[in-house]
C-alpha cells in the first residue's frame, strides 16, 4: 500500500511570494536570474525529498506574465 505524505507544502496557489526567478542551464547566456513579487500560479514538482534541490513553481506577475522559480529561492510576503 502506498504511504500518503501529509506535510503541508510550504506555498499554495494564491500566495502573495517574492524571490528571484529560475533560468534553465542552457537559457542563461539569453537570460539571467531576476527578483519578483507575485502571486503563485501553481506549484511544481519536488516536494518531501524528490528533487528537493529543483522544487519549483509559477508565479504569476502584476503584468500577467508568468515566472519559475526554486522554491528554495521564494519567500512568503
Amino acid at each position: 500500500m502506498a504511504r500518503r505524505h501529509s506535510a503541508r507544502k510550504p506555498f499554495r496557489v494564491g500566495d502573495q511570494v517574492t524571490g528571484t526567478t529560475y533560468v534553465e542551464p542552457d537559457e542563461r547566456r539569453r537570460e539571467r536570474p531576476a527578483e519578483f513579487t507575485g502571486t503563485v500560479a501553481q506549484v511544481g514538482s519536488g516536494w518531501k525529498g524528490v528533487d528537493t534541490d529543483l522544487a519549483f513553481l509559477w508565479v504569476r506577475l502584476p503584468s500577467g506574465r508568468e515566472v519559475k522559480a526554486l522554491v528554495r529561492d521564494v519567500a512568503k510576503v
